[in-house]
């Protein structure tokens, strides 16, 4: 069997009304390292950045993503500091979606992380799809 490029990966999400865009990115990110571990913001982690509550409360969504087969390890995510989750998780990479590209938050994640020898790998966003979209389609 091939050596995946890395050992282990982190990624994280409010996965609010799970939907193909969060299966591909959990996909992809297995593809890549050996064990995935996946952040889930909580309840309040969405209030506070987003300023909505998601459809689906925090331990739903834990369960929904503990079911999904590429997962190998969820644990939530109670605040945006991505330095902090490697200090806790040591992830050899980081997988996002290009849609945080040149980000702020980002860029400065990005150059933290590379100081410490863990790659930020982005994946393509998966378009026409996504948890607002789907809001709107079902006049949520």
């Amino acid at each position: 069997m091939l050596q995946k490029p890395y050992n282990i990966g982190y990624t994280t999400g409010v996965f609010d009304l799970f939907h193909v865009g969060h299966l591909n990115i959990l996909k992809r990110a297995k593809e890549q390292c050996e064990y995935l571990i996946v952040g889930v913001s909580t309840d309040e982690l969405v209030m506070e950045y987003k300023k909505k509550h998601p459809v689906i409360n925090f331990q739903e969504r834990v369960e929904i993503v503990e079911g999904i087969k590429y997962v190998d390890r969820v644990v939530p995510q109670i605040n945006r500091d991505k330095f902090a989750a490697w200090e806790k998780f040591k992830f050899d990479a980081m997988f996002v979606g290009d849609d945080w590209k040149g980000d702020a938050l980002f860029n400065e994640v990005e150059k933290k992380l590379n100081e410490v020898g863990v790659n930020i790998v982005y994946f393509p966003y998966t378009p026409g799809v996504s948890s607002t979209l789907v809001k709107q389609k079902i006049n949520i």
